[in-house]
Order: C-alpha cells, then sequence, then structure tokens
C-alpha cells in the first residue's frame, strides 16, 4: 500500500531529477570526449623546399633540418655550423651549414623568422644528420613571422617528384 503522501507525478520527475543529476558528470564526459573527437585536430605540418631543407611547424614554431635525400647526397657529416639564436632570417637566406667528408653545403632558412631554438647534439654528434636526418637531427627551431610562406612550400608528394628529376 502507498504512503499518503507519495505522490506519482512529483515522484516520477524526482527521480528522473536524480538519475539525471547522477548521469551528469557521465554525459558531460562523453560530449566532451565526442567534442574531441569531431574538433578539428592541428597536427604538425611538414613541408619542403626545392634545396632539401624540411620544415614542421606547429603553434607557429617551425623546426627544420635537411632532408633524407640531402643527407644521402653529402655522405658521412663531420660537421653542422648551427644559426645564432635570437637572429632573424628571411626566407631563403643562409641560415646554417652542414659539411661532410664530400662536400659542404649551405642551409636556407625554409620560412621567414627568428631562430628560438638550436640542436646542440648536432656540435657533439654531427653524423645524427646522417642516421636521423628528419627527427632527431633538426637543425633549428625558428619562430615564423610570415606563416603563409609555409603553404607556399612543397607537401610530401611535391617534394617526392622534385628528388626524382
Amino acid at each position: 500500500m502507498l504512503n499518503s503522501g507519495f505522490s506519482v507525478a512529483r515522484a516520477v520527475p524526482r527521480a528522473l531529477a536524480t538519475a539525471a543529476s547522477a548521469a551528469a558528470p557521465a554525459r558531460a564526459a562523453a560530449r566532451s570526449s565526442s567534442w574531441r573527437m569531431c574538433a578539428p585536430r592541428f597536427y604538425a605540418t611538414k613541408r619542403f623546399t626545392k634545396d632539401h631543407e624540411w620544415i614542421s611547424v606547429s603553434d607557429g614554431i617551425g623546426t627544420f633540418g635537411i632532408t633524407d635525400f640531402a643527407q644521402k647526397a653529402l655522405g658521412d657529416v663531420v660537421f653542422v655550423d648551427l644559426p645564432e639564436i635570437g637572429k632573424s632570417y628571411a626566407q631563403k637566406d643562409n641560415i646554417s651549414a652542414v659539411e661532410s667528408v664530400k662536400a659542404a653545403s649551405d642551409i636556407y632558412a625554409p620560412v621567414s623568422g627568428e631562430v628560438v631554438e638550436v640542436n646542440t647534439s648536432l656540435t657533439d654528434e654531427p653524423s645524427l644528420l646522417n642516421t636521423s636526418p628528419e627527427a632527431d637531427a633538426w637543425i633549428a627551431k625558428i619562430k615564423l613571422s610570415n606563416p603563409s610562406e609555409v603553404s607556399a612550400l612543397l607537401d610530401e608528394a611535391a617534394y617526392a617528384e622534385v628528388c626524382d628529376e
């Protein structure tokens, strides 16, 4: 028998409200994770120059170095001249140099900007350019002063065509 103070009209909304408030964190988490699944993600964009430099840009900072194609053409790298931190370069300025047992090669700034970090590991171990040219052996990081320059660089497919010529 029902309690005389019991009202279905009051009990159902209260029960639903209690269930809803208990489920609210789960719904919020679900909404949050589904939002993350649907929200665009901005991964680093990797581009290339015809002079065989690569750059990977994330949050306005470009990390650059020489490509695998370039290191193979150079042979065993014995010295890397790193750019100066704090110095600004225009796109295509001579920013660095790499010396190998075969030759020396100038490295050109793939984009305009200010050097904010250099890979000092290359000073002690320039051969990293031979073993990991497009990962561990990045040369420097540059704060882009003109981000639109990145879109004018070659994507991977266009760079592959340059290498095939």
